[in-house]
């Protein structure tokens, strides 16, 4: 592990843009604002909209235009609106002020049932005398064996609809497949090289990765191969753990011919494939708990704070100088609207991170997402909320994002210079005067996060993507000479301090006895046009209401 200088020095790297620290002292020269006195009336965020519950506010532009646009949709109430989407004439344009419930997105998913096991199956697992350090042979390459009739799992349940993007990523080789020449291609590129055969995992390391990226992602592969034991195939894949995507389309005429590199994000220009990013294990460097415990505190957090009884502001802090949008975002401090605050690493390292504590980051009425050097793994934790997203729009995306639909899990913010800062004080304003509606976006992200991405899924993603992949394959998997046996206790008897504890916290310890979700068709092009035309049209719909917004202002 790195000392705290170098984490402080290597802040170029998305592993320190994330901020786990929310508190309201001094930030690197960033004061909280005052309070500004704000009271709103009406008390159900999640039914109908409390239109006769106004701002009263100090802050006279913001109640302008939410008193503007409030007031020009009770209007129309009383003009006799009577269907569940309503419009406003605006002049040239009909805006729907109900944009949130726009269009019949195929990404929109209701709640989603969790599985559990009929029968718990322990996966084996012993330390020895604590130091265990080569993998044992007690435990099957095949399949569990098949419960009683008596116990027999329900049918597979669909997968959310991002898993739909995986034949996507994999389409530059349907056609011709992937021979070993290809696969070898991306080894330049790549930090460790995974192999699979007869269920048991086989890493010839290239370079170290930032922190433990790497540590953390293989984890979570051996943990996908105890609980699903047999039904990973042999496989032969590079990985890369890098934050910016690197296999650009444009220098691979034929798309056959680029390496299929895998990796946690990438953008419309790129080639990589798609692969959940290790923080869902632990990210030890910087104290966040792995994902499923982490989740369930942050649920527990929200039910003690409501959200109409939060701060009623947009809230971030983090490292600015991983991107210049992150720069430009500092410029959007505004004591009526926003807290934002410069993250200062040199105190949280040697403060050990003792007052991280991301379950309690949720105070704020609504938390914005900005990308770091490309995404962030801050995504998942700012959904999980319950506070409305709001979301500066990025072309970086990860596994999991492509199933986030503008206007239903997230508000858009425009990142162009002369817009962030307004477009994100309308969002406070507009959505502080309609808590009903902005607030369905809290809970639909919030859903999202909790249902459609719960550890179960993610390793379900993980078990469709590493099959789809192998199935192209043109060759038989074999070890290579200088690769080493990965196993749960051979990385995590050896492990101590916060690695081990963290591995702990995120091994599996049964074993999946029913089937994974059942993948549903691929997306067709004119499907993918289609979610994007949706995703812009709430975008201009509200442009339109912060121009009316503002003429009225």
């Amino acid at each position: 592990m790195r000392s705290s200088n170098q984490l402080v020095e290597a802040d170029e790297e998305e592993g320190e843009a994330l901020v786990p620290v929310e508190d309201d002292i001094d930030h690197g020269g960033c004061k909280k604002p005052p309070e500004a006195e704000v009271e709103i009336q009406g008390a159900q965020y999640h039914w109908w909209p409390s239109w006769t519950g106004a701002v009263k506010t100090k802050r006279r532009q913001v109640g302008r235009v939410g008193l503007v646009i409030g007031g020009l949709v009770l209007l129309a109430l009383l003009l006799g609106a009577t269907t569940t989407t309503w419009v406003v004439d605006l002049g040239a344009a009909a805006l729907s002020s109900s944009f949130l419930q726009f269009g019949n997105d195929s990404r929109r998913q209701h709640s989603r049932p969790h599985r559990t096991s009929s029968r718990l199956v322990p996966i084996p697992f012993t330390c020895g005398n604590g130091t265990t350090a080569t993998c044992p042979r007690y435990y099957a390459s095949a399949p569990a064996p098949a419960p009683a009739a008596a116990h027999a799992p329900p049918p597979p349940l669909e997968c959310p609809s991002y898993f739909r993007h995986i034949e996507r990523d994999l389409q530059p080789w349907r056609v011709a497949g992937i021979t070993r020449e290809v696969v070898e291609r991306g080894r330049r590129q790549a930090h460790f090289r995974l192999v699979v055969v007869d269920g048991r995992a086989y890493v010839e390391t290239y370079k170290r990765a930032f922190q433990t990226r790497d540590v953390f992602t293989q984890w979570g592969i051996l943990q996908l191969l105890r609980r699903y034991p047999g039904r990973v195939p042999d496989l032969d894949l590079m990985f890369n753990c890098e934050d910016m995507p690197e296999v650009r389309a444009a220098a691979y005429p034929d798309p056959a011919a680029a390496p299929p590199l895998f990796r946690y994000c990438k953008d419309p220009s790129t080639l990589d494939v798609l692969f959940p990013d290790w923080s869902f294990w632990g990210w030890p460097e910087v104290n966040i708990r792995p994902w499923a415990p982490l989740l369930a505190e942050v649920a527990e957090e929200n039910a003690r704070l409501p959200w109409p009884e939060r701060e009623p502001y947009a809230y971030w802090k983090g490292n600015p100088n991983v991107s210049p949008l992150r720069g430009e975002l500092l410029r959007c401090n505004d004591s009526q609207t926003t807290r934002l605050y410069r993250q200062d690493w040199g105190f949280a390292n040697r403060n050990g991170f003792r007052d991280s504590n991301l379950a309690r980051q949720c105070r704020h009425r609504y938390k914005i997402y900005v990308q770091g050097r490309s995404w962030s793994v801050s995504r998942k934790y700012i959904l999980a909320c319950d506070s409305p997203v709001l979301a500066v729009s990025t072309p970086f995306q990860d596994f999991f994002s492509r199933g986030l639909a503008a206007g239903t899990h997230y508000w858009p913010i425009d990142p162009a210079r002369p817009k962030m800062c307004p477009a994100i004080r309308f969002a406070v304003g507009w959505g502080n005067a309609h808590r009903a509606q902005v607030g369905r976006i809290g809970v639909a992200g919030s859903t999202f996060a909790r249902d459609d991405m719960g550890m179960e899924y993610v390793y379900d993603y993980m078990l469709h993507v590493l099959t789809r992949y192998a199935a192209l394959l043109r060759y038989k998997p074999t070890v290579p000479e200088r690769a080493v046996e990965m196993c749960p206790e051979s990385m995590a008897c050896p492990a101590g301090g916060r690695n081990g504890d963290f591995m702990m916290q995120s091994r599996e310890k049964y074993v999946a006895d029913y089937e994974p979700c059942k993948l549903q068709p691929p997306f067709t092009a004119d499907e993918v046009r289609q979610m994007a035309q949706r995703d812009d049209d709430v975008r201009r719909k509200i442009d339109k209401m912060m121009t009316m917004g503002e003429k009225h202002s």
